[in-house]
């Protein structure tokens, strides 16, 4: 099952040890309030992204707005993490987000960052 169909609404089982886990990333939502999301700069225009969610980093490289801090929350990000969100541009969102996949050990460190289990 794809990410996008995450997203709207479905779950994802992965096999990790001995436990099946389900991950849900509308339940969720740890990953947007955990990394910086950089990306080559004209992704952002190439995407759509609104100038208001993009932050520049430098001469090549910008990241979403309010990511790149000591505790990011992607400005995009809209709900409460580990109950009910959502990404208001989902589906312009950068190679970054893109790559992240539930479940996945990124996902999993999030999890915990944000006071969540590792099994959702």
């Amino acid at each position: 099952m794809t990410r996008e169909a995450l997203c709207a609404g479905a779950s994802v089982e992965a096999d990790r040890s001995d436990a099946k886990q389900v991950f849900n990333c509308q339940e969720c939502g740890a990953c947007c309030a955990t990394y910086r999301v950089s990306f080559y700069w004209a992704e952002a225009a190439s995407l759509g992204l609104p100038d208001t969610l993009v932050e520049q980093m430098g001469p090549f490289y910008a990241c979403m707005a309010d990511t790149n801090r000591a505790a990011p929350r992607c400005a995009a990000l809209e709900g409460q993490v580990g109950e009910t969100v959502r990404c208001r541009v989902y589906g312009q969102r950068p190679a970054p987000c893109r790559e992240l996949q539930p479940g996945d050990d990124k996902c999993l460190r999030a999890r915990v960052r944000n006071g969540l289990s590792a099994i959702a």
